[in-house]
């Protein structure tokens, strides 16, 4: 996929990934469409607030808020910034599903499913490793 603001060699993209510290899993994640294990994902069970970024290029993608414990095993979220993500069809592993990717990089993040919580029934499920934690300034 070549139809993305941000473009960087795949040599690019392990570079940045080291220098943020991302995860060892990042790179794979993200530009291989890897998908962590369950229950593995460093945010799984993280409620902090603050914003939730691609690991790749920043681009803001969700708010803690819209986070919630799907019991899937990763983290999952109601709702996505406007824009943020892209969504498309994938039909690998003799499934049919919705992939969602960075709208800025086209980094993998996950797949969007229609068996959330109210009030947008969407349950975006995300690799933990595709994902950066930005907690909110204590006021």
């Amino acid at each position: 996929m070549s139809n993305f603001p941000i473009q960087k060699t795949e040599a690019e993209w392990r570079e940045l990934l080291a220098e943020k510290g991302a995860e060892p899993a990042a790179f794979q994640v993200t530009r291989h469409a890897y998908t962590e294990r369950p229950f593995t994902g460093k945010y799984e069970q993280v409620w902090a607030d603050g914003s939730y970024h691609c690991i790749c290029c920043g681009n803001h993608l969700f708010d803690s808020g819209t986070k919630f414990d799907a019991g899937c095993g990763w983290p999952s979220f109601w709702k996505a910034i406007p824009g943020a993500i892209t969504e498309i069809t994938d039909h690998s592993h003799g499934m049919v599903r919705t992939e969602t990717v960075c709208s800025q990089c086209g980094a993998h993040l996950g797949h969007v499913f229609e068996d959330g919580p109210a009030p947008s029934g969407l349950r975006y499920c995300m690799n933990s490793a595709s994902i950066d934690l930005q907690p909110k300034d204590p006021e």
